[in-house]
């Protein structure tokens, strides 16, 4: 029995769902946009972990990614999602979410409407090894100094530059 593909939720640039696309349309059409969650989990030192992606991944492989991220199943809510996710990549599931912004990422293979949590966590990662060839954390002086040197999906730095930009905005 073949495997079936992938359906996901078509949103407008507000997240309103428009109708339903299998991912292979959503992953060629940047006109199409979807959801998908990202999760920037941070240690008590404020380091940010990172996760690099398997070479057999189709999108990146092999770059240093954003701790966790994916997809939104049809009918799931942002939440849920982040907590799936956690769970599935790095098999955390008691990270205290806590949801930061949405943001647009665009490139001429697809248009995501991403939404970012972050959490702290302590925990001893038990990673997806079929998805993640490892995980670190990074200083962020670290991870500036190799802005784009290549090392990182182009996905990450995109959300770096928004987490750092959200940051400086929300600071008293």
């Amino acid at each position: 029995m073949a495997d079936t593909e992938e359906i996901f939720e078509v949103v407008d640039i507000s997240g309103k769902i428009v109708g339903t696309a299998a991912r292979s349309e959503l992953h060629g059409n940047p006109s199409l946009i979807h959801r998908v969650v990202h999760v920037l989990v941070f240690d008590q030192d404020n380091r940010l972990l990172l996760q690099k992606r398997s070479m057999t991944k189709d999108a990146a492989p092999g770059k240093w990614d954003t701790s966790v991220g994916g997809h939104v199943n049809i009918g799931e809510n942002l939440f849920a999602a982040a907590r799936r996710e956690t769970m599935e990549e790095l098999g955390i599931d008691n990270c205290n979410l806590i949801f930061l912004y949405t943001h647009i990422f665009s490139n001429h293979i697809e248009s995501e409407l991403v939404a970012t949590f972050t959490c702290t966590c302590e925990e001893t990662f038990k990673i997806n090894t079929e998805e993640i060839d490892e995980v670190r954390y990074w200083e962020m002086h670290s991870i500036n100094k190799y802005m784009g040197t290549g090392i990182f999906s182009h996905h990450f730095e995109k959300e770096f530059q928004t987490y750092l930009a959200y940051c400086r905005g929300n600071t008293s």
